[in-house]
């Protein structure tokens, strides 16, 4: 996670920030480099970056975004779907959501944020690298 004392590049640097509650979409960040970034809050739930959910996902090898896989056989239980009763800017450097399932120890740091970036062109940058 970024220190909130490193400076932000330009890659990592918000220029807007929309995090979409009412209607449920997501977040919308452009960063100053000109690049934009689309998350929907089941991505974001399933990438959440607390320690719990970090020793989750490293057990199972998941990649932050990716969804619990549910085990061959078994049948899928109901649950809503994720999406943030809140959100609130941490410092310049992050923002934080507080989930419908009582979840909100993850700060996602702006750094953090670019490095998940589900848009196709990160993801085969994140591939090839």
């Amino acid at each position: 996670m970024q220190s909130p004392l490193q400076a932000a590049t330009e890659a990592t640097d918000p220029k807007s920030v929309k995090v979409n509650l009412t209607s449920g979409t997501g977040v919308d960040i452009e960063w100053h480099d000109g690049h934009v970034s689309h998350y929907n809050f089941p991505y974001l739930r399933d990438a959440c970056p607390c320690a719990m959910c970090e020793e989750e996902r490293s057990k199972t090898g998941r990649r932050p975004g990716a969804p619990v896989p549910v085990a061959p056989g078994t049948l899928p239980m109901f649950k809503p779907s994720p999406k943030p009763l809140s959100a609130e800017g941490v410092g310049k450097y992050a923002i934080k959501f507080s989930w419908n399932d009582n979840h909100d120890l993850g700060l996602y740091s702006w750094k953090f944020l670019r490095e998940i970036c589900p848009c196709a062109e990160c993801k085969a940058a994140q591939a090839a690298g």
